[in-house]
C-alpha cells in the first residue's frame, strides 16, 4: 500500500505529520508512507525544512494520495506548473485532503458536486470554488474524504486505515497515539467520527 501525503513550501507541520505517524503504525502490514513535494525540500509555516521522500509524480501512482494545507495553498491553487504534475483517479486511488487541501481537490476536479470539509480560514476559498462546505470535522464518499482543523487529520488516518484494512487496526493505531487515561474514550470517539463512512464497520 502505497500513500503519498503532499506537502508544500509553507505547510502545515501537523497536517502532514500527525497523518504520517499514524498511517506509519501499518507499516508492519507493508504500508509505504511517502512524503511527497514539489521540490527536493520544502519549508513549513513555521520555519521546519525537511527533505522530500518522494516527488509529486509519485502521487500519479499512489494508491491513496492525502493533501496536506498550508500558508500557500492559494497560490498553489493557481500554478498549472504545480497542479499539472497531478493525474489522479478517485475511481482508482483513495483521494483525501485535510484543510485548505480541500481547495487543491477543487481546483482539480476531484470533488465534483460533492459536500467537502475544510478549515474556517480556507472555507470562503473553498465555497468560491464552487464547494459546498460542511460545518464538521470529517466527511467521505467512496474514495474521497475531507476534513477541517489542524487535528482532524487523525479522523483521515483512521479513515484511510479503516477503510482499507478494516477496524481493527484502525482502532490499534488511534490506541497507541492517544492520551494515557484517555485511550478507550479517545478509540470509541475517533472511531464514531469516521464510522458513518466506511462500509466495512460492523
Amino acid at each position: 500500500m502505497n500513500i503519498a501525503i503532499l506537502t508544500f513550501e509553507g505547510f502545515n507541520e501537523l497536517d502532514s505529520f500527525i497523518a504520517f505517524g499514524i498511517l506509519n503504525r501499518m507499516r508492519n502490514s507493508g504500508w509505504n508512507i511517502q512524503i511527497t513535494c514539489p521540490t527536493d525540500k520544502v519549508t513549513s509555516m513555521n520555519g521546519v525544512t525537511i527533505e522530500a521522500q518522494q516527488r509529486l509524480e509519485y502521487a500519479n501512482t499512489a494508491d491513496v494520495v492525502l493533501f496536506g494545507s498550508g500558508i500557500n495553498t492559494r497560490d498553489i491553487a493557481n500554478d498549472d506548473s504545480i497542479l499539472n504534475r497531478l493525474k489522479l483517479d478517485s475511481q482508482k486511488q483513495v483521494v483525501c485532503a485535510q484543510c485548505s487541501g480541500t481547495l487543491l481537490l477543487a481546483k482539480l476536479g476531484l470533488l465534483g458536486d460533492l459536500p467537502a470539509c475544510t478549515d474556517l480560514t480556507s472555507k470562503p476559498w473553498v465555497i468560491e470554488a464552487g464547494i459546498e462546505v460542511l460545518n464538521q470535522p470529517f466527511s467521505a464518499k467512496d474514495n474521497i474524504a475531507t476534513a477541517g482543523g489542524c487535528l482532524s487529520s487523525q479522523y483521515l488516518a483512521t479513515w484511510i486505515i479503516a477503510k482499507l484494512a478494516g477496524e481493527e487496526p484502525a482502532s490499534s493505531a488511534i490506541y497507541y497515539v492517544s492520551p494515557v487515561g484517555e485511550k478507550e474514550k479517545y478509540v470509541e470517539h475517533c472511531l464514531s467520527v469516521v464510522s458513518p463512512f466506511v462500509s466495512n464497520f460492523k
